[in-house]
This record gives C-alpha cells, structure tokens and sequence, in this order.
C-alpha cells in the first residue's frame, strides 16, 4: 500500500486501534532506560519491590499511534526529530496489563522547510481510561505543501526568580542502547552513520528519554515517589542531549498541584522547554 502524503488531509484520520500487552519486566526496562538505578529507584527496578510504574511509561503504551503514522505516512526517518510531548494519567499505570489504545492525527502544519504532525492517542484496558498522550513529530524536508503554518512555537520564558526545585541526574553513555529495547529502534540515537545522514554529528538519546529523566524528577520531588500523585506533564524537546551529560530539571510551583519545569545540560543548553506538571498535593 502506498504511503500517504503529508497534507492537511490527513486532519482526523483515524489510526487503527492496537492492543498493548506489558510486564513488570517491561516496566523495569523502560525505568532502566531513563536512568532508575537500584540505590534509589529499588523499587521500579526490582520486581520484588513491586514493581512500581513510572507514569511516563505511558508514552511507551501509547506509541502505537505514532509507529503507525511514521509507517502509513510519507517521510524519512533520519528526518524525523520529537517536537512536544504531553501524557495524562487517570490513575497509576499497573506493571501488568493488557491495553487497548486508539488514536488520530490531531494536526498538520506547514513550516516551509518541515511539517508539524500532531498525534493524539488514549488508552483503556478492562478498568476503563488509564492514560492520554500527545505527541507532534517535525519532519525535517516535510513541508511545502501549501497548508497552513500554524501558530507560533517561540519558548515561554521560566519565571525570572529562582526555582524551587533543583534536580540533576547524570546520563550514561549505554543509555541510548537501554532505552531503544523499550521499542524505539530509530537508529539515530545508537547508529553514527544513520546519525551522520540525517546531518547530526553523532547519535543522541532519544527525547522520550529525556522526558523521562525529567519525569523522575518530577515524581519524586513533587510527588513523593508516590505515581498515584503524578497526574500530568507536558513539554516542548528544545535540543538534542548527548550520551553522558546531565539533565538539570528546574521546577517553579505555581499554585496548588501546578508546577512549571525547564530543563537543561550542563553547559547550559535547554533541552525541554515550556514544560508543566500537574500532580496532587
């Protein structure tokens, strides 16, 4: 079957439903792949603790939509980077389910040089609704198509005074190799040649991950490692985090069960911007 073209016609299109099956083997995996080691996180990495869910697993859970637009859609994959991602979670993930997760397209703009899709999925297993995602991919050499360029995606500035919250966790060099076996086997984040042809100098971690190191942070400074408090989180992938660095996650409360988050590396570059976290007190 041919691959559809970028369009605005693609607004709507429904994906075909999946079922997700997971473990607390999966679950321990993905919180490897974001840098849960056992001193800390014992329990989201040992099954005789629990295992615990990290609430961004969710975005693992509900990446069938996605693999199902970059498989049904015209575009290249070495052009492909993660723009925004937001999850919603009705209650905690259990390390053990069987899911059922529908999506759509939500968007499509034309940025010239790239286009913008946006993917929307929800996901239900026998309990009812367990989480919402949101993603939008920007595909590099996918525009010009003659659709509407959409509003503008300039970054927030964080508040001017200093944050709240400072966390920082160290990445490792495995860490792209660990969390591409969660399902994302773009070979831009283990492949240099791959990397190479899509014009980056090198491979780099995945952005889901570091919107799960982000979410570890998150939980555990202002949930109280409790994923029953982590109701959600949004935000916008702002650079590239290479293997090795350290992901600073500042966080500003802004009022009850509110908090706005930025990210940076190191050296100062900000790697998720216009981010937010919803969760209760």
């Amino acid at each position: 079957m041919p691959r559809k073209p970028i369009s605005a016609e693609l607004v709507g299109l429904t994906l075909p439903a999946v079922t997700r099956i997971w473990s607390p083997r999966d679950a321990i995996l993905y919180a490897l792949g974001v840098g849960a080691r056992p001193a800390e996180d014992l329990e989201y990495v040992y099954e005789g603790r629990g295992p615990k869910v990290l609430p961004t697993f969710a975005v693992i859970a509900g990446g069938g939509a996605m693999s199902a637009v970059m498989r049904d859609v015209d575009m290249r994959l070495e052009m492909l980077l993660h723009g925004e991602q937001s999850v919603e979670l009705f209650r905690p993930l259990p390390p053990q389910a069987e899911v059922t997760v529908t999506g759509r397209i939500t968007e499509v703009w034309d940025k010239g040089k790239a286009a913008v899709i946006g993917i929307e999925s929800h996901g239900f297993d026998s309990d009812g609704a367990l989480f919402r995602t949101h993603a939008t991919l920007f595909v590099r050499g996918g525009g010009g198509f003659g659709g509407e360029r959409g509003p503008a995606s300039a970054d927030a500035a964080p508040p001017a005074r200093a944050a709240d919250i400072t966390v920082a966790f160290e990445t490792r060099p495995e860490q792209g190799a660990i969390y591409r076996l969660s399902g994302d086997l773009n070979p831009i984040h283990i492949d240099p040649d791959f990397a190479l042809k899509g014009g980056f100098p090198a491979p780099f971690m995945h952005g889901l991950c570091t919107y799960g190191v982000v979410g570890r942070a998150i939980l555990r400074e202002l949930c109280h490692d409790d994923p029953a408090a982590f109701r959600a989180m949004r935000g916008r992938f702002a650079d590239r985090v290479g293997f090795g660095d350290t992901i600073t996650t500042r966080i500003w409360r802004d009022g009850p069960g509110r908090a706005l988050v930025q990210a940076e590396t190191q050296d100062g570059r900000i790697v998720l911007s216009n981010a937010e976290a919803r969760f209760t007190e």
